[in-house]
């Protein structure tokens, strides 16, 4: 390892111990290492930042964010939460169960982990805590559950790391379904497990009828993933005009059907958009140059002869790969994550003949994983704050949950069909 690159991950250590904020670190490090390598002119860094973000594929992001805030504030995310509710009656665990189903559903319409949690949780906090639930159990359930938007469709994450590998966003939104509806079936027979022990219930039993009409008024919200999912698997939509579809789709929904969007509403979500897109961008973009100075100084290579010299096995070397980003996802955010691994990772998938959407796939399950676990877990930190609780409160459910998510990703390492055989 040279000096300069010594230096460069060395200061990128010390911003991020210090808390600076992600995209500051990225950034800063690599003007640090350009002042002293003397490899290129400090312009470097604005060209490499803005060459970074100029990608048609990446205005899917701010679509889909104002897709999913649409559909919060147009109503659909509420009448999911009552068809599940009226779905699952008095259940052991109903209420705990009701969340995580319905943060599996709206994780396909927000494609945001921080937007499942804060939506899902405002509405379904309140009612666990009046029937007797512990806020601690209800926060980490809800930080796990709402990390599922990481993985379902339309993720955010399955975007950025399509783009950053040149991978087909199509595959990646089929292939990652049934990894998500894994994770939910996992997290629900914690939840269920839990609740059974502590006695705690679901709502009030309700009649056929009343079912049969939160499951009409729920229709237009259950249509918007099929739309979307499926417009990108027919070939009808490219991911970006996918969520130009989404949007379109919401604000009829919301504005005409429901009849809850006003236009002083959609004033504020077109400023959370903005607000919320800008953040994820100026990541992204710092992330190119840090990503081109790794590409420089040959990182992707050391990496591939390191893993060579320590396994010929495809499947160990999987698991080293899987094992760093686990301990990564405790203290780096997830768009960082995949920007600065993936350029480094992608020879070492093609030296091992590993797909690189599969890979993408348990990349974002990890990465689920990683934000819930502290110190960062920016999921569960989200959660807590809405549960009113600090995030201590929490680790004494979360072991179980996050358990349950762990060895969901090791089935599908071990099992790669589970994936690769509905992408084909």
């Amino acid at each position: 390892m040279s000096l300069e690159l010594a230096l460069l991950l060395g200061s990128f250590a010390l911003l991020v111990l210090i808390d600076a904020p992600i995209a500051v670190a990225l950034g800063l490090a690599s003007a640090v290492y350009l002042a002293v390598a003397d490899m290129a002119p400090m312009m470097v860094v604005a060209q490499r930042m803005i060459a970074g973000i100029d990608s048609f594929t990446l205005l899917a992001i701010p679509l889909f964010l104002m897709a999913g805030l649409l559909m919060v504030h147009g109503g659909l995310a509420p009448r999911i939460v009552n068809l599940f509710a009226a779905m699952v009656g008095r259940t052991t665990g109903g209420l705990a169960i009701v969340m995580v189903a319905a943060c599996m559903m709206f994780g396909s319409l927000s494609g945001s982990g921080v937007a499942d949690v804060v939506a899902i949780g405002t509405m379904m906090l309140p009612s666990m805590k009046a029937r007797g639930y512990d806020p601690a159990f209800s926060a980490a359930a809800l930080g796990c559950a709402g990390s599922l938007g990481t993985v379902i469709p339309p993720s955010i994450v399955l975007i950025v790391y399509g783009t950053a590998t040149n991978s087909s966003i199509g595959d990646l939104f089929v292939g990652a379904i049934i990894p998500g509806l894994l994770l939910g079936a996992a997290l629900i027979a914690v939840a269920w497990w839990i609740s059974r022990k502590k006695g705690w219930k679901g709502t009030e039993a309700v009649r056929a009828g009343e079912l049969g009409r939160a499951f009409v008024d729920a229709i237009p919200a259950m249509i918007a993933p099929i739309i979307i999912v499926g417009g990108i698997r027919a070939g009808v939509f490219t991911p970006t005009e996918a969520a130009g579809a989404g949007v379109a789709y919401a604000l009829i929904v919301g504005g005409l059907f429901y009849r809850t969007l006003t236009w002083r509403v959609i004033g504020d979500i077109l400023r959370e958009t903005t607000e919320m897109t800008g953040a994820i961008l100026i990541v992204i973009a710092a992330a190119s140059i840090f990503g081109w100075i790794l590409a420089a100084e040959q990182v992707p290579q050391l990496a591939v002869n390191a893993i060579l010299g320590l396994t010929d096995s495809a499947l160990v070397a999987l698991v080293l790969m899987m094992v760093a980003v686990l301990v990564l996802g405790t203290f780096m955010e997830s768009l960082a994550i995949i920007l600065i691994l993936a350029p480094v990772f992608m020879p070492v998938l093609a030296a091992y003949q590993i797909d690189p959407v599969y890979f993408g796939i348990l990349l974002c399950v990890n990465l689920a994983i990683g934000a819930n676990t502290p110190p960062l877990g920016i999921d569960l930190m989200a959660a807590c704050r809405t549960a009113g609780i600090p995030m201590s409160a929490s680790f004494r459910y979360l072991l179980p949950f996050l358990g349950a998510m762990v060895a969901v990703l090791f089935l599908l390492v071990l099992f790669p069909q589970i994936i690769t055989g509905v992408i084909g």
